[in-house]
């Protein structure tokens, strides 16, 4: 099953201003539904029920504390001149806390046999871009300082995605609260 380590957002008004930048666009994008905006902490891939059953184990050692983020701005991967993902992004204090607890996923995801290929950059994705829409950094200049909401990080969750032509569908294999 293909999987992945998350944090949901579920602050309706973080997730009404990401649905309203979503909306405003006027190139063409796939909008990821709003029930599945996240923070990929690590992104797994195809496992062995087996697999999956040792990741729940690792990921259960982990121990963390409560902590507040902010939502805000917004960008394009790789860059806003030739976009391919247009991504929500967070304060400073938000990104180190976001950062630390990726580092502690992989570092009990590591024995498991899970190795961090790229560094970990805090973002929500929330549109794709398929086709060449060209430069759209003065479509998000108007969200590059907006301010989306505060979210309580008090969990992380092993999803797994199933894949469909509608679009993944996510469902949650465990959690693991904040202590």
């Amino acid at each position: 099953m293909r999987t992945f380590v998350a944090i949901e957002i579920d602050t309706q008004n973080i997730l009404q201003k990401i649905k309203s930048l979503q909306e405003s666009i006027s190139f063409k994008a796939k909008h990821i539904r709003i029930d599945q905006i996240h923070f990929t902490l690590q992104f797994l891939g195809e496992l062995e029920n087996s697999k999956v059953e040792e990741v729940k184990k690792a990921l259960q050692q982990i121990h963390f504390s409560k902590f507040e983020l902010s939502v805000i701005g917004s960008g394009a991967f790789p860059n806003t001149k030739n976009p391919r993902i247009v991504w929500v992004g967070v304060d400073n204090i938000g990104t180190r806390k976001l950062v630390s607890l990726a580092k502690n996923v992989n570092s009990v995801l590591k024995p498991v046999g899970f190795i961090v290929d790229k560094p970990f950059k805090p973002h929500l994705t929330v549109l794709r871009i398929k086709t060449k829409v060209g430069d759209i950094t003065n479509e998000l200049l108007k969200f590059k300082n907006v301010e989306f909401g505060k979210q309580m990080v008090s969990k992380i969750i092993l999803k797994e995605s199933v894949l469909s032509h509608d679009g993944p569908e996510y469902s949650n294999l465990v959690e693991v609260s904040s202590t």
